[in-house]
């Protein structure tokens, strides 16, 4: 219809321009109309590029108000709840129990080693002379329990440490997931901007991190105390081999200074009424 319009005034300019220039006589300038018609060309060309922009400037406006909508049972859809870190707590009939929880509880090195020091046996030091006048193999089975139990000492304390840094710092990584979790289900249209949604991917990438080191201090953690018992294991599996070689080793000579003792106490024993 427009065009159409279009083409009746771009004739009835060229016919007026005509008339005014003859008064008498209308005559039809060929090129006139030629360029009228290149000029109707370009205008219906030009308002089908301006309706096609007009077009694609709704839909895209279509498209970043839909993406900008929150989905309002998307909360009641999706949000969970999920377990939370609890203290421990036990009974401490002779006080020496407080300090192991404290150091569950809050970690730190120092009170894994107070704790440590006040619920677990405390192990002497072998005196040095006695020490000395072992032989080889008995010396060397000592020590071997003695770095057992001071690698187990401090393979509890780490751990200790550990888990109580990751319990007490727990509330706190809670709190931050509650932050997050409701950023992500608000309705507040600041939330959920481009650069907003990208924050908080960033922010639960970091969080995702953080308790993934944690779970890697647990980890490690516990592959220290397997560490510890299979040591165990194979010194007792080692103190065994180490006896059967000994004996296997030892045994004639054993029994022949057993069998020469014998002899002696028999030869020495008399029968005779008088003891001689």
């Amino acid at each position: 219809m427009k065009s159409r319009w279009i083409c009746c005034f771009v004739l009835g300019m060229l016919a007026f321009s005509a008339s005014s220039a003859h008064a008498q006589w209308a005559v039809f300038d060929a090129s006139n109309y030629a360029n009228g018609l290149n000029e109707f060309k370009q205008l219906r060309q030009a308002y089908t590029t301006a309706t096609q922009t007009r077009d694609q400037i709704i839909a895209a406006y279509n498209l970043a108000y839909q993406m900008s909508r929150m989905p309002q049972n998307l909360a009641q859809r999706y949000e969970s709840s999920f377990s939370q870190w609890t203290n421990l707590s036990g009974p401490n009939t002779y006080g020496n129990t407080s300090a192991w929880v404290d150091a569950l509880n809050l970690g730190g090195s120092n009170r894994a080693a107070t704790a440590y020091s006040n619920a677990v046996i405390p192990l002497e030091s072998y005196p040095g002379g006695s020490l000395a006048s072992q032989d080889a193999p008995t010396q060397a089975a000592i020590k071997n329990q003695y770095a057992t139990s001071e690698l187990g000492q401090a393979t509890i304390t780490s751990s200790l440490s550990t888990v109580g840094s990751v319990r007490s710092n727990s509330e706190v990584f809670a709190q931050r997931l509650a932050n997050l979790e409701a950023d992500t289900y608000s309705n507040d249209s600041s939330q959920q901007t481009e650069m907003a949604v990208l924050g908080k991917i960033n922010s639960a990438t970091l969080l995702q991190i953080h308790s993934q080191q944690d779970t890697n201090q647990v980890l490690a953690a516990a592959v220290a105390q397997q560490a510890l018992a299979d040591k165990q294991r194979i010194d007792e599996q080692n103190r065994l081999i180490n006896q059967a070689i000994y004996f296997q080793q030892n045994f004639s000579g054993t029994m022949q200074n057993l069998n020469g003792g014998v002899s002696d106490s028999i030869k020495g024993i008399s029968l005779s009424v008088s003891g001689r």
